[in-house]
């Protein structure tokens, strides 16, 4: 077992680039994390990194021995996950990321159910708008949307999103409903900053007859989350173009209405990322099956899709 913990603590530490982050994967002090990668490099008689005040980078020798261990020690491990059941059933810490606001709409109320069949299951979720690395943050999956489908990664979609435009009838009782996406430049706008850019975000429209128009606003208000711009719009200030998880509670409401009913932009699919190993841990396996049955059962896509 000793060797075990001497290569997990150097794959995690190549993975992730440090000793600290591997050691807070581990649960381990830094100190602990170098000993252990010490100990395995003197058992091989071979320097696997090359160390400085800054950074942690692998030799080259490093670089085939993580080549011909990792994918055995992966294999391993998720073997002594599956092995690791309370009674039979599925067990242990489930690490799964998710942006915040689609995360507590959507996902929050599946936990009765997923909790109900299989108790011995912890979640431990992590609420964040900003794509994750699995690998380097240890997830065990992760719902959404933008992340980067690196080696090892797989997205299994769940949904197919749009972006709509909607004002609450406050703001539309004194004005004419816009008849082309044209006609938005004479409202005032609660426009999206990109968090990776910070660009001001722009539209083009299209409907269902294959027209496309680019579609702007008087910039009023400047957010970087839709879930903000969606409040900022029922409080009437202004017309938001929304995603249509973060509109489609508010439409049905009637807190919105929706402008231009025809028209629509593609915002990309949400997609369950997970690992692409062929022995996933029974926890991840239950999970990810559980969220893609539950969002066909609840017609959940349909939300979403503006068409």
């Amino acid at each position: 077992m000793e060797a075990l913990n001497s290569i997990e603590s150097f794959v995690l530490s190549a993975e992730s680039g440090s000793f600290s982050a591997a050691a807070r994967r581990l649960g381990l002090t830094p100190a602990a994390v170098s000993k252990n990668v010490a100990r395995l490099e003197a058992s091989l008689g071979l320097r696997l990194f090359q160390r400085s005040t800054r950074n942690l980078t692998l030799t080259a020798a490093g670089e085939r021995f993580l080549r011909d261990v990792a994918d055995p020690f992966s294999a391993v491990r998720d073997a002594i996950a599956n092995a690791a059941t309370h009674e039979g059933k599925p067990s242990g810490s489930l690490k799964v990321s998710m942006a915040l606001a689609f995360g507590r709409e959507y996902l929050v109320p599946l936990l009765g159910e997923f909790l109900q069949r299989y108790p011995a299951i912890v979640p431990d979720w992590h609420f964040d708008n900003r794509p994750v690395d699995l690998i380097a943050g240890a997830f065990d999956a992760a719902i959404g949307g933008g992340i980067e489908l690196t080696p090892g990664l797989v997205a299994r979609e769940l949904a197919r999103t749009h972006v709509i435009v909607a004002a609450s009838p406050s703001y539309m009782a004194t004005r004419a409903m816009p008849r082309h996406p044209s006609d938005l430049a004479d409202f005032d706008g609660i426009v999206r900053r990109s968090a990776t850019s910070g660009r001001l975000r722009t539209w083009t429209l299209r409907n269902q007859v294959g027209e496309q128009a680019e579609a702007e606003c008087r910039p009023r208000l400047i957010f970087d989350d839709p879930e903000a711009m969606a409040h900022a719009a029922m409080l009437g200030h202004g017309v938001a173009f929304l995603p249509m998880p973060h509109a489609a509670r508010w439409l049905s409401s009637g807190a919105l209405v929706r402008l231009l009913p025809g028209w629509y932009a593609d915002h990309g699919p949400i997609s369950i990322y997970y690992s692409n190993k062929k022995l996933l841990p029974e926890k991840t396996r239950v999970f990810i099956d559980f969220v893609v049955a539950t969002f066909r059962e609840q017609r959940l896509a349909s939300k979403f899709d503006a068409r």
